[in-house]
């Protein structure tokens, strides 16, 4: 978020300045007051009225006021600038130093060029993802801010997850539910049921609650994960106390029970500050599991906290993401803002689904790895082997496709060298054949 400056452009020549009240009298410019000068009339000598020539003694010009004028804009633009350019910067980076994490002794991979991320899809915010009949499908953030008349949820597809296709002028969504606005959706994710059809789940923002948002979903009319999906009239959840919800994702667990994950937007109601709450006391901005029954589209008991932040997390935790995978529940989620350096993707772990969960001491994707910055807003596929994620790329934020791998052994996760074909081995649920460079 950029402030702009425009300067004008002056002459280097000033105005000329008359030697004496005759030759402005005989030369007719603008400015003669003929024999009635009272100069002229007291006689005062040339030494006197060399002293008290000053720099606004001179006629007025139009081109001397025109040179006065550009001078007195610029000095105003220089102003300005002092004033706006320490905000503008506040605003871009939100005061949120970027400070590595857990580098010291980090895991060797994060120096192999061959586990560099693939750049996906131009401006394609917080992904969501999933596989069907061999192709990959991913799901973003809508393109423009408070349009009500640009696309709701755009899709990319990708047959080998390195090289995707964004469906221009295509809509998943078309219509938006009855109890929010037809702008400003955010971060779409899906879950394949048991009929067949899919499940779009998607932040909306809420007519009755502007400017915060509500989880809402939304059913395809047939078993293609392209939709188009109709929503729901009804938001699946809003806490109003903790400022709505935003993020969700869901996830199916091994005993086939459906859940989602989303963000109590704690921090659009909070303390104030970058982000909204970096000023002590901070508002908690808690990560929501939500047991859903098996249509997809109906909560069953209420939500549980299974994450908030801490003192390493900024002003807030949002994008949950889980998974399972031997044995263990891997909870994703970002920090900090995503406008800042220090926004990232860490993850952390548990043996029930509901928590405790350990934090893992390094993010697994933060500024600097591979040269990214600010990557974020992640989603992993089921079987924990591939994730696609945001980076900021020129004033936009991009989706980026990687691998990880998952070693169970200690439960921790690291990028790894994204290929086109993957198997799973005892020790690791990747490993490479045929590397894809980028």
């Amino acid at each position: 978020m950029t402030g702009l400056l425009r300067s004008g452009h002056h002459s280097n020549t000033s105005p000329a300045q008359p030697s004496s009240i005759h030759s402005i009298e005989e030369n007719g410019q603008e400015g003669s007051i003929g024999n009635s000068n009272p100069l002229q009339s007291e006689k005062i000598p040339d030494s006197e009225q060399n002293e008290k020539k000053g720099i606004f003694s001179s006629p007025w010009t139009p081109r001397r006021i025109a040179f006065f004028s550009i001078l007195g804009f610029l000095g105003l633009a220089i102003i300005a600038l002092v004033i706006a350019l320490p905000i503008v910067l506040t605003r871009h980076h939100h005061n949120d130093t970027f400070v590595p994490t857990g580098t010291a002794h980090e895991d060797p991979s994060y120096h192999i060029e061959e586990n560099h991320p693939v750049w996906a899809v131009h401006d394609f915010p917080d992904p969501g993802l999933i596989q069907h009949n061999g192709t990959w499908y991913a799901f973003g953030t809508n393109p423009k801010k408070n349009d009500p008349d640009t696309i709701h949820v755009p899709v990319a597809t990708s047959t080998n997850f390195v090289n995707w296709t964004l469906h221009e002028d295509y809509d998943a969504m078309p219509t938006v539910g009855e109890w929010q606005k037809k702008v400003n959706t955010w971060a779409p994710d899906l879950i394949q049921r048991d009929d067949g059809k899919f499940v779009l789940y998607y932040a909306g923002q809420s007519k009755n609650y502007t400017p915060h948002h509500c989880i809402g979903a939304a059913v395809s009319e047939a078993t293609d994960p392209m939709g188009p999906y109709t929503p729901l009239n009804k938001s699946l959840a809003c806490p109003h106390k903790y400022g709505g919800a935003i993020n969700p994702s869901p996830f199916k667990d091994k005993d086939g029970k459906l859940y989602i994950v989303y963000k109590g937007d704690g921090n659009s109601v909070g303390s104030g500050g970058y982000c909204g709450n970096s000023k002590e006391p901070r508002k908690p901005v808690p990560i929501f599991l939500q047991e859903l029954e098996s249509n997809g589209i109906t909560t069953t008991g209420d939500p549980a906290i299974i994450l908030d932040i801490n003192d390493t997390d900024g002003p807030l935790v949002e994008a949950p993401n889980l998974i399972h995978i031997n044995g263990t529940y891997f909870l994703f989620f970002s920090s900090h803002c995503f406008t800042s350096l220090g926004y990232n993707v860490k993850y952390a772990h548990s043996k029930s689904i509901k928590g405790p969960y350990k934090r893992a001491v390094r993010p697994l994707l933060q500024t600097e790895d591979w040269g990214l910055e600010a990557p974020g807003g992640a989603t992993i596929s089921p079987d924990g082997t591939k994730i696609v994620f945001h980076a900021n790329c020129g004033g936009w934020r991009c989706m980026y496709a990687a691998a990880i791998d998952i070693r169970s052994k200690n439960d921790t996760i690291i990028m790894s060298s994204l290929t086109i074909e993957v198997f799973g081995s005892s020790n690791s649920t990747n490993s490479t054949s045929t590397s894809t460079k980028t």
